[in-house]
């Protein structure tokens, strides 16, 4: 791809969610949300591979579903309402679509499926913008139609939870943990948002950081798989020696940052007398936090000196078959 190409679609990826983010009106955010998807599909196909060609499809199914969906849901809820205005979303029925159009957009469940497939086919820099940039655009949408339906919202938010969690259990590839992470965080966002809107950027924003430096570790280390962590030390040591850290403060341990955005929306649901709900979001949550703890024991425990012998020259370099003369 040359560079020209590169930044075209760089820049129109910016345009799309910028677009979304200044619109009032759903004709034209609905344009914006189309122009960031055409944008990414070309970079998702830049290494032209089959595994990449099929997730590329995947993805281009699941957002022209979804995007359809969504603008049917605001025809229809301009037929209702006589106008186009995003915060004049009041029709139950439109409502609804809109909001498990904009879900399956983001990846929520129980509309994730095609999340962690299409992950595994991408490139970590690709997988990086689907992950953080491409989820901005339906995430404003959601954050303004949020007041309406708080139970919705709810059971959204618990059920990525535990998909999230629970996806990612059996998993060896890193950009398929790393997809079901992003469910799992953006379950946390949605179930506090009808309640507190400005404590969901909080924890938006803290995953943006914590996924691009998680993102940025494995591009360093060109680490795609669980086996290969073992021996990311030898490459970058002073990195690999920080990147365990990121994902405990993903799973939320304390005193790190990931755990400051979970504790306080535990405690404002808590103060809505939702402590059943709370309860079962710090539980799902567990599960997340068995697969951070597997990386970061493949990370830690296989460091010298533990694994002398993989800090030999001969294990980190090609071999070549040649004999002497």
């Amino acid at each position: 791809m040359t560079p020209l190409i590169y930044s075209t679609l760089i820049i129109s990826l910016g345009i799309g969610t910028t677009l979304t983010f200044a619109s009032t009106h759903w004709y034209l955010a609905w344009m914006g949300i189309e122009i960031n998807t055409l944008a990414i599909i070309p970079l998702m196909t830049q290494s032209h591979s089959p595994r990449a060609t099929e997730a590329t499809t995947k993805y281009f199914f699941a957002q022209a579903t979804a995007s359809a969906t969504l603008l049917f849901a605001a025809t229809s809820n301009a037929f209702f309402t006589g106008g186009w205005d995003i915060l004049q979303t009041n029709n139950p029925l439109t409502y609804t679509l809109m909001t498990l159009a904009l879900a399956m957009k983001i990846g929520l469940a129980p509309l994730h499926s095609w999340m962690p497939e299409v992950m595994q086919g991408l490139t970590l820099l690709t997988g990086l913008i689907l992950s953080t940039w491409q989820k901005l655009a339906p995430f404003c949408l959601i954050y303004q139609i949020q007041p309406h339906s708080p139970n919705l919202f709810m059971a959204l938010g618990l059920l990525s939870i535990v998909a999230g969690g629970w996806g990612g259990f059996n998993q060896v590839q890193l950009r398929k943990i790393l997809a079901y992470s992003s469910i799992a965080h953006l379950g946390w966002m949605v179930l506090i948002l009808s309640f507190s809107p400005l404590l969901t950027l909080v924890a938006f924003a803290t995953y943006l950081m914590m996924t691009f430096s998680l993102f940025y570790s494995f591009m360093m280390t060109k680490t795609t798989h669980i086996n290969s962590l073992s021996t990311s030390w030898a490459k970058i040591p002073t990195l690999t020696a920080l990147t365990p850290l990121i994902l405990l403060s993903l799973g939320g341990l304390p005193p790190l940052t990931g755990f400051l955005p979970k504790w306080m929306i535990l405690q404002e649901l808590t103060k809505q007398d939702l402590a059943l709900v709370a309860v079962l979001a710090a539980l799902f949550s567990l599960f997340s936090l068995y697969f951070y703890l597997r990386l970061s024991y493949a990370m830690t425990l296989t460091m010298p000196p533990n694994n002398p012998a993989g800090t030999l020259p001969w294990r980190l370099s090609p071999t070549h078959n040649t004999l002497p003369l």
